[in-house]
């Protein structure tokens, strides 16, 4: 019994450390399988979220293009035609906002247009992101921003801002609200291909350089002016006009009317508010006749001493085509042209043949589209082939229906020397254009064209043009064309062109202008196209010719040197 009590201490120590030490083992294994569950939750929510693709979108529209800028787009000059401008823009996420009742009622306080039930619809929800309202002006960020509402926010967006309103909104379009191009220039530059950006300065690492158009602001403006001035003192339902380099095809004014403001695109959608410059075809009228002309010159079978018997109508069946105001006598060319005769007109396509005539036609890309890049164009409405008398009307302007940009690129190329350009309204310079030209007509047609339409300025129907632009050397062709109204022509509804190039005698640029049903201004005066289309033809050069560097020469010299030698 002595000898069982000594030891029994002892036992009871040793089997109290090995319960302890189990115990210790127990918890170490339990802590690392807590540690090992742990970091398998986390690996694997790590993985999960690996996984889930990222939202990068906004209500269906990718985050980066929303708050995407633009490039600002500039005139020849540099002057801003359109700039991006920053604003912040209000959002919610639904699953964030604790109390709706009291969101609704306080964002009603800053925002009372918005209706309470939409924006309570909008509020409800476990979505991640919601618009509100969009293009909100810095105070008003400031004081919903005070609220201090729970899952509203601001993202900061650009707006895009057009300094001249309304006065370029055909040439650049507009944007929609979430700033992509949806017409004109500011389109095709969303458009274009990543080469072509690149080309045009659009990308320099990660910032926008500007786009340079070729339109003259200062040319532009008075273009506009002019227009609105024409419709009100014409009482005219539409006007439009546009102006282009004869060498390098840019385009240095464009503007139609009825116009919008592209800072409100809606103001886009009021009727007949389409740019007649590329989205509208009309019969020329008589300013075609300087086509029909240009292509019997150029194929031999008419010389510019030539003359025509207009002494009759010319009969097609039961239909006489006679003239307007007819001499009613043997015509010189130049007195064709001069007197806008519809017969002699006839003989000199009669001449060329109704064939070689049509193809010419097709020669000056009167059957397609003219290469352009407004978005807004039209296909012309040419006849493929011509019957007797179909080619008959078209040779002053009837019966087909192209565009004034289809005009003035024409136009072009006969004062040119006869190489045809496709207009852009890019900047180009003379070097980049001559490897683009395309030869339509030879230099001594091209002469012989500017000739007639000097002559038509000095003598004709353009002599109300040319007293307003003295001294610049104008020449140009009048076009009066009746419209179709209940499927027959009418006397009384005209659109009316006046075609030019100025100055003659070292030409620079080829214009079109265009009014559309116009009144006579006073007693005195009429409703044909020498009277308002002409008028403000004059008047726009008479203004512009100095910014342009074109400086008056009032020397008869400079009109006799422009004379053909045969005729002097």
């Amino acid at each position: 019994m002595a000898v069982i009590g000594e030891f029994a201490p002892t036992i009871a120590l040793d089997g109290a450390r090995k319960v302890r030490g189990n115990l210790t083992q127990n918890r170490i294994r339990w802590m690392i399988l807590a540690l090992v569950l742990g970091f398998s939750m986390v690996g694997g929510r790590l993985v999960q979220l690996g996984m889930v693709e990222t939202d990068t979108t906004i209500e269906g529209q990718a985050r980066d293009i929303i708050t995407a800028t633009r490039p600002p787009i500039l005139d020849r000059n540099g002057m801003e035609m359109a700039v991006d401008i920053r604003v912040p823009s209000l959002f919610a996420e639904p699953r964030r906002i604790i109390d709706i009742e009291e969101a609704v009622q306080k964002l009603r306080t800053v925002l009372p247009n918005l209706s309470e039930n939409w924006l309570r619809d909008r509020l409800t929800g476990d979505k991640g992101f919601v618009w509100l309202q969009r293009e909100l002006s810095p105070a008003i960020e400031e004081r919903i921003m005070r609220l201090g509402i729970p899952g509203i926010d601001f993202i900061t967006e650009s707006k895009r801002f057009y300094p001249g309103m309304t006065e370029a909104s055909h040439i650049l379009g507009s944007v929609n609200i979430d700033n992509q191009g949806i017409a004109g220039i500011e389109r095709h530059m969303d458009g274009e291909d990543v080469a072509l950006l690149q080309d045009l300065g659009l990308a320099r690492g990660n910032a926008l350089a500007p786009v340079e158009l070729s339109i003259d602001m200062r040319v532009q403006h008075v273009m506009h002016e002019q227009l609105v001035d024409a419709i009100e003192r014409y009482q005219a339902v539409a006007a439009a006009g546009v102006m282009v380099d004869i060498y390098t095809g840019e385009v240095v004014a464009l503007a139609s009317l009825p116009d919008f403001n592209p800072n409100d695109p809606r103001t886009a959608l009021v009727k007949d508010s389409f740019n007649r410059i590329t989205a509208g075809i009309f019969e020329p009228g008589s300013i075609f006749k300087t086509i029909s002309i240009a292509g019997a010159l150029d194929s031999g079978a008419v010389r510019i001493n030539d003359q025509f018997d207009a002494r009759f109508g010319v009969r097609f069946g039961r239909f006489t085509i006679d003239d307007f105001h007819g001499k009613h006598r043997i015509l010189s060319l130049s007195e064709v042209y001069k007197y806008s005769s519809n017969i002699g007109t006839i003989r000199v396509m009669q001449a060329m043949g109704k064939d070689n005539y049509r193809a010419f036609l097709t020669t000056m890309g009167f059957d397609q589209r003219v290469p352009f890049e407004l978005p807004e164009m039209r296909l012309p409405t040419v006849p493929k082939e011509f019957s007797e008398i179909g080619a008959a009307t078209a040779s002053f302007g009837h019966g087909l229906s192209v565009s004034p940009l289809h005009m003035v690129a024409a136009y072009g190329a006969l004062t040119n020397g006869g190489n045809y350009i496709a207009p852009t309204l890019y900047k180009r310079d003379r070097a980049e254009a001559e490897t683009l030209y395309r030869r339509v007509v030879q230099p001594s047609t091209s002469a012989n064209i500017r000739y007639l339409m000097r002559l038509n300025a000095l003598e004709g129907s353009g002599s109300q043009m040319n007293k307003a632009a003295l001294g610049y050397r104008v020449g140009g062709k009048t076009g009066t064309a009746e419209k179709v109204v209940d499927g027959r022509y009418s006397s009384s509804k005209v659109t009316n062109f006046f075609a030019s190039a100025f100055p003659l005698d070292n030409p620079r640029y080829a214009m079109v202008i265009m009014v559309d049903e116009p009144k006579a201004e006073n007693p005195q005066t009429g409703t044909t196209a020498g009277w308002n289309a002409g008028h403000v033809t004059g008047r726009i050069v008479q203004r512009v010719a100095p910014m342009l560097g074109i400086a008056p020469d009032f020397s008869e010299i400079l009109d006799r040197n422009i004379v053909p030698q045969i005729l002097r």
